[in-house]
């Protein structure tokens, strides 16, 4: 193993404060992983990582060599791409919005795959917070506002959304007609993964944004629940147009106060501030930037890389 390769060991062993993990991500034995961090503390004449039965951990110099080796392999990485029209390929691991990404990501990932057939995609699915070093994981794409985080976000949509009711709701609630007069209404609850709170329904009044919280009497935490309940004629319902458009062709859902709508929802992709983005990580995301502009409805102009925390 030489030096570079032995760089990447360490880097992995690192972010995934786990030999046994590190070993998996990179396809190696276990005692591979541990022998390459030995030979490399040995040659450097320092101990990198604090060991125990439980954790591993970088030391001061661990951090400060990790930090070196991270632009080292960037730069590595990026040197080699440049030649000979060289593609992106390795493993490539992105979390997404379940929903979201089965609408515009799996349909279209077909010619992705074809584009680039030596990038291996492991997608995993949620919408929690991702501490993407520590779990291995490349980039994130979510939707809604962003809480605070040192990651870089960039924008790849905004998307409509709409308030709906099932008919069978209608006819026990009537049909609102202002968001003043929802004193007999009630709604689905969605439960925020930031804060564990109902999120209340927004409506736009006179070019003002109003929140509004309704009697829930089922609470979700999960888009595909939330839009279930809906359908069942549990409660109002606020989602993205794409998510609607089956459900309101086949008269199962009700596009309701419609003078009224919802702001719309950005969705972004994240990825870490402290690491060059890599070739693989940057053509997924130029890839997504035009599945959205294609397909989402309403876009706004796709913003550049940010280099700001995201508010």
């Amino acid at each position: 193993m030489d030096r570079f390769d032995a760089m990447r060991v360490f880097s992995r062993v690192v972010e995934r404060r786990s030999f046994t993990l590190a070993a998996e991500d990179l396809g190696l034995p276990r005692s591979t992983v541990t022998d390459a961090v030995k030979r490399l503390e040995a040659r450097l004449g320092v101990r990198l990582l604090q060991r125990t039965t439980r954790h591993v951990s970088p030391t001061l110099d661990g951090e400060a060599y990790y930090q070196r080796c991270l632009r080292i392999l960037s730069d590595i990485e990026d040197a080699e791409g440049a030649f000979a029209g060289a593609k992106p390929k390795g493993l490539l691991r992105v979390d997404v919005h379940g929903t979201l990404a089965r609408h515009f990501v799996l349909p279209n990932l077909p010619s992705f795959l074809a584009t680039y057939p030596e990038i291996e995609l492991h997608l995993t699915e949620g919408d929690r917070f991702v501490d993407l070093i520590r779990e291995g994981i490349d980039c994130v794409l979510r939707v809604g506002a962003l809480q605070d985080s040192d990651m870089v976000a960039r924008r790849l949509a905004m998307l409509d959304e709409l308030t709906l009711a099932a008919p069978a709701y209608i006819e026990r609630h009537g049909m609102p007609l202002h968001p003043q007069a929802l004193d007999s209404h009630r709604m689905v609850g969605f439960r925020s993964s930031a804060t564990g709170g109902l999120l209340p329904l927004e409506f736009t009044v006179d070019g003002t944004v109003r929140n509004v919280t309704l009697p829930a009497t089922v609470a979700v935490n999960a888009a595909e629940s939330y839009f279930a309940a809906a359908k069942l004629g549990l409660g109002l319902i606020q989602i993205p147009r794409y998510h609607a458009e089956h459900a309101l062709k086949s008269g199962e859902l009700i596009s309701v106060l419609k003078d009224f709508p919802p702001t719309r929802t950005p969705v972004s992709m994240l990825y870490p501030r402290n690491r060059q983005l890599s070739p693989r990580v940057r053509v997924f995301i130029d890839w997504l930037v035009a599945i959205f502009a294609r397909q989402a409805s309403a876009q706004e102009p796709m913003d550049e890389y940010s280099s700001q925390s995201i508010k």
